[in-house]
């Protein structure tokens, strides 16, 4: 899998408004261009969704696919503030509350994002400068 070998993917799911909003915050904070971005409504997505278990018309979490390690919920969204520097890395003082008290939260605002957010008709898409970090 090619897509695998330019560095960590975060899969998202583009119709989900609070979702768009997170990628388009990843896109203007990684100076270092170093996260790319999956829409789980993508065929790149949709396929690695699968093979990571999740089920693409139903994104119950957020993934960061970073070669052979997976991440989803609330560790995944760490990873990928840690990944974003200073002062975004800071959130990673969260992993010393465990994951089994952290997840159920992620979860919870998970399912309800819809409700609160909002839905797009159609799915996000990034600014041209950014078109080439979206797969």
């Amino acid at each position: 899998m090619r897509e695998l070998a330019g560095g960590p993917i975060i899969l998202f799911d583009a119709e989900c408004v609070l979702c768009a909003r997170n990628a388009q915050f990843v896109l203007a904070h990684d100076r270092r261009g170093r996260f790319r971005l999956a829409s789980v409504q993508g065929e790149v997505g949709a396929r690695l969704c699968r093979e990571h278990g999740m089920d693409p018309r139903d994104p119950l979490s957020i993934l960061l696919v970073d070669g052979e390690r997976v991440r989803r919920d609330s560790d995944a969204v760490l990873a990928i503030y840690e990944g974003l520097g200073l002062p975004w890395r800071l959130a990673g003082v969260l992993r010393l509350v465990p994951a089994f008290v952290r997840d159920p939260l992620y979860l919870w605002v998970a399912r309800n994002r819809y409700r609160w957010f909002g839905r797009r008709e159609t799915c996000w898409l990034p600014a041209p400068e950014y078109r080439d970090r979206l797969l």
